[in-house]
């Protein structure tokens, strides 16, 4: 279901089939160009794809402009109230901007957005959501819920619509996970535009990833999005890994190993435990990242069978255990050298595949 439009951000291509991006925003002093110009590096450095800055002023948009001139990270403003800052973002080279046209102004405000933005031929976000929903809106449907939200979506759309612009992008969050899942899916059958998603006002790190988590990867999962942000009370250095942690927990990255264990029962006679964490640090270490599954499992009895499908694994026993490959045992090694037989063997097949 992802979108059939494909909208052209800086060098990112989104919709129409193409791989999910990465979105984060900075949070230091928006008139801090120094401060600004390191973590959006560091941002891009980690992953990220997509990077929006707050312009809340004049000054904020041209210091916008200069970073802008340095890097090559495509940079969208996020604009509200005052349509002279979008305007000033576009002549200042934003690759996108970020709008909610309910509190741009008069309509023929907007407009005057519109045209900076066709002028440059960029595109426009569109965002609303579930804390900024209309007044009619809500009086109409008594609460706020996820068809308000959608409708909000799509009028607001249809405002730019109506001018004759269509290069635009859509978002509508919520920080009630289950609201955001049901708009989603609303606004993805009713419109062609690539659609932004994320869960607003997330929360903590804890919080935060267990709500990105449910919402961006069933949205994900239902073939809606196009980009993404993880939006945290933190770093946004985390924001990106853990959205990228979310495409990769479902198949859409390939760049790094994917390690399995079990959840360990009565029959485990080693500290699987520390074991499975021994592992997946040393891989890391080692700086092997290839596409490959390994499993860390806490019998001999069932490990193999039960990861047969993995590449490489390796299995616990009453002071001895075994290192397998794709459900077939290679050899029995003392207890304390599992790891590290572990490692020559994935080694040496790397080695001996170059």
């Amino acid at each position: 279901m992802s979108s059939k439009k494909v909208v052209k951000i800086g060098d990112v291509l989104i919709g129409g089939g193409n791989p999910i991006a990465i979105q984060s925003m900075t949070n230091v002093n928006p008139l801090d160009e120094s401060a600004l110009t390191k973590q959006i590096e560091e941002l891009s450095n980690e992953g990220c794809q997509i990077i929006r800055l707050a312009v809340p002023s004049m000054e904020a948009a041209e210091i916008f402009g200069r970073i802008k001139r340095k890097l090559d990270i495509p940079m969208v403003a996020d604009i509200h109230f005052d349509y002279r800052l979008a305007i000033e973002a576009i002549s200042q080279g934003a690759d996108k901007i970020r709008i909610n046209p309910g509190n741009i102004g008069s309509k023929e405000n907007l407009e005057k957005v519109v045209n900076a933005a066709r002028k440059r031929q960029i595109p426009i976000r569109v965002g609303v959501n579930s804390g900024s929903l209309e007044k009619d809106i809500i009086a109409k449907r008594g609460c706020v819920d996820a068809e308000g939200l959608a409708e909000s979506a799509l009028r607001n759309l249809k405002l730019i619509e109506d001018m004759g612009y269509d290069n635009l992008v859509v978002s509508l969050k919520s920080s009630d996970v289950r609201m955001n899942y049901e708009a989603h899916k609303l606004v993805a059958k009713m419109t062609d535009h690539p659609i932004h998603i994320g869960i607003t006002e997330a929360g903590t790190v804890k919080s935060g990833k267990l709500k990105s988590a449910v919402g961006l990867g069933s949205l994900i999962l239902a073939g809606v999005g196009d980009t993404m942000r993880v939006s945290l009370t933190a770093d946004p250095i985390e924001e990106v890994r853990f959205a990228k942690d979310i495409l990769y927990s479902i198949g859409l990255r390939q760049d790094r190993v994917n390690l399995v264990s079990c959840p360990t029962c009565g029959r485990t006679k080693i500290n699987l435990e520390k074991l499975a964490k021994d592992v997946e640090y040393a891989l890391e270490k080692e700086g092997i990242k290839d596409s490959i599954t390994v499993a860390v499992m806490g019998c001999v009895v069932n490990g193999p069978g039960e990861a047969k499908e993995a590449d490489y694994g390796l299995a616990g026993g009453d002071g001895k255990g075994i290192i397998f490959s794709k459900g077939e045992i290679i050899k029995v090694v003392e207890e304390e050298h599992l790891l590290d037989e572990l490692l020559k063997v994935i080694k040496k097949d790397r080695e001996l595949a170059e």
